[in-house]
């Protein structure tokens, strides 16, 4: 399997309600609208793991069965929607260790520290917030 292009597309700024790029969401950008063709590898590094893991799970039903990647979608699929406390940092370890990126340091394993992160707040509040009651 191979990742197609998806063609090239131009990337607006969003305005404001006057007409006026809101610069204090979207930063400082130029005076006119940024319009450019994309880059065809920037679709490809943009959706790289997306396709990999198509990759591995065709290769895993090729070689193990299809049982395989549908249990392995099951439990990333747990991981994914396993919830906790909005004021509790979560590392996400078993996603990280299904997903296979249990082995890689980036950015966000770098910066991301929960000690320094700004969302402080009663527990209470936030999850009232996620439930909607608020």
């Amino acid at each position: 399997m191979r990742p197609a292009v998806r063609g090239e597309h131009t990337v607006d700024i969003p305005e404001d309600q006057y007409g006026v790029p809101n610069v204090m969401l979207h930063g400082l950008q130029p005076g006119r609208k940024l319009e450019r063709a994309v880059h065809p590898l920037e679709y490809s590094e943009k959706h790289w793991d997306e396709n990999k893991r198509t990759m591995d799970f065709s290769m895993l039903r090729n070689t193990q069965g299809l049982h395989a990647p549908l249990k392995l979608q099951m439990e990333i699929h747990t991981a994914k929607h396993f919830g906790r406390l909005p004021c509790l940092a979560s590392s996400n370890t078993m996603l990280d260790s299904l997903t296979g990126r249990d082995d890689l340091i980036n950015f966000d394993d770098i910066f991301n520290s929960p000690y320094e992160s700004e969302m402080v707040g009663d527990a209470h509040l936030l999850l009232e917030k996620r439930q909607g009651m608020l």
